[in-house]
C-alpha cells in the first residue's frame, strides 16, 4: 500500500512516496510465514520540468524483506560445538551499565545476547546500534518486564512480544531480533508461538547466578562456576537495578572462562 501526495508546480507534478511497511502474515499447519515490504527510501521522479505528454521516472524496486519463522521450543543450546558458553544480559539497555558490559566483552573478545526490554530500547537507540555494531545479538524481553505475564490474557501477551519488537525495531534500525525471552522465564505456549512466528527463538537459559538479587560479585562468581555443568547459557543482568556486581563479576568471570578453554558462542537461533 502506498500514500502518495501531489503538488501542482506548474505544468509538471512531483510525486512523493510516502516510506511504508506491510506485512502479511501466513498461518498454515500451525506454521507461520512472514514477508515484510519496504520502500527503498524517499524517491521523487525528475524534477525538471516536463511536457504534457511526458513520462513519470518509475520508482525503483522495492526490497522485500522475508521473516522465516523458527522453532517455538525454548533453547539454551549453543550455535557452537565444544565447550562453549553463551552470556545473556538482561533488562538493559542501560547508560551506566550497558557500556560498561560493552568494554569488558571487547576487551576479553567475547560475544553476549543483550535482552531489551521495549522502553529501554527506544530510550537508548544508541546504546542498541552499538550493540549490534560490536557483533552481539538482540532479544526482545517484551515491554513492561511482567513476571506475571503467563498468567494474563493471550491478548495481553501478544502486545508484549509485538510491540517490544515493534520499539526494538525502530532503535536498531531493523537490525534482527533473534531471541525472545519472557520476563522471569514466563513463557506460554501462545507468547512463543508469537515470537517464534516473527523470527525470535525462545531463549531460557541454564545458569542464574541470583546476580539480579545482588549477592555480592564473588557470589556471582562462585554460582556460575558451579552451575557451569547444567548447560552453556549463563543469565546475567546490566539493567533494572544497581549492577556494579554484575560488571564486577564480569571482570573476574571472562578471562576465568577463556582460561579454563571455553568459547563464546550464541544460542541456536533456528
Amino acid at each position: 500500500m502506498s500514500d502518495h501526495t501531489h503538488r501542482r508546480r506548474g505544468a509538471s507534478t512531483v510525486r512523493r512516496t510516502v516510506v511504508t511497511t506491510t506485512a502479511a502474515v501466513l498461518f498454515l499447519a500451525g506454521t507461520a510465514a512472514i514477508t515484510m515490504t519496504v520502500d527503498s527510501g524517499d524517491e521523487a521522479t525528475s524534477s525538471k520540468a516536463a511536457g504534457p505528454g511526458a513520462a513519470a521516472t518509475p520508482a525503483p524496486p522495492t526490497p522485500v524483506l522475508s521473516i522465516r519463522p523458527v522453532d517455538p521450543a525454548i533453547v539454551r543450546e549453543s550455535e557452537g560445538t565444544g565447550k562453549t558458553v553463551n552470556l545473556t544480559l538482561d533488562d538493559g539497555p542501560d547508560p551506566r551499565w550497558t557500556p560498561q558490559a560493552l568494554e569488558l566483552l571487547k576487551r576479553h573478545k567475547a560475544r553476549a545476547v543483550f535482552c531489551v526490554t521495549g522502553p529501554n530500547a527506544a530510550a537508548h537507540p544508541d546504546l542498541v546500534k552499538r550493540i549490534v555494531a560490536e557483533g552481539h545479538r538482540l532479544c526482545n524481553h517484551a515491554v513492561s518486564h511482567d513476571t506475571a505475564m503467563d498468567k494474563k490474557p493471550v491478548a495481553y501477551q501478544q502486545k508484549e512480544v509485538l510491540d517490544a519488537k515493534e520499539m526494538i525495531d525502530r532503535a536498531s534500525d531493523g537490525a534482527r531480533i533473534w531471541y525472545y525471552r519472557a520476563p522471569g522465564g514466563a513463557f506460554t505456549p501462545a507468547s512463543r508461538q508469537y515470537a517464534a512466528a516473527h523470527g525470535m527463538r525462545n531463549l531460557g537459559w541454564n545458569v542464574d547466578p541470583g546476580d539480579f538479587n545482588q549477592p555480592g560479585a564473588d557470589t556471582i562468581v562462585r554460582a556460575v562456576k558451579n552451575q557451569l555443568a547444567k548447560g552453556p547459557t549463563i543469565l546475567l543482568h546490566d539493567g533494572g537495578g544497581y549492577r556494579a556486581q554484575t560488571i564486577e563479576a564480569m571482570e573476574q568471570l571472562l578471562p576465568w572462562l577463556t582460561g579454563q578453554g571455553y568459547a563464546f558462542s550464541f544460542p541456536r537461533a533456528t
